[in-house]
């Protein structure tokens, strides 16, 4: 996933075409935007997206999207309590990669 414009953040492992990073990057925005209730970090290598239900088979499809081109990321879901939560998991060396979606998520979380 490509976190910034800056080529530096997008991981060696991931596969998805340069050209169609920006729109990856808008479908991350997107649902944060618009599903994004709360977000927590459980540990430095996991970051926990609260969304709202509705909004469930727009994040599976993203995460499947996500998962097939940059295998690093491994993503969980766990629907209840009016809220779906989606578990956002990296290995160590790409704590970098969950500090910057958690922080861009911060800035468009809907109210």
């Amino acid at each position: 996933m490509t976190i910034t414009k800056d080529r530096a953040w997008t991981p060696q492992a991931c596969t998805l075409p340069a050209a169609d990073r920006p729109l990856r990057l808008a479908a991350f925005d997107e649902l944060s935007a618009t599903a994004l209730l709360d977000q927590q970090r459980p540990s430095s290598t996991a970051l926990c997206w609260e969304l709202d239900p509705a909004a469930e088979a727009t994040a599976r499809d993203l995460a499947g999207r996500e998962s097939s081109c940059c295998s690093l990321f491994t993503f969980t879901f766990d629907p209840g309590d009016g809220v779906l939560r989606m578990l956002i998991a990296v290995p160590g060396a790409q704590v970098d990669l969950l500090d910057a979606l958690q922080h861009r998520a911060a800035g468009r979380m809907r109210s």
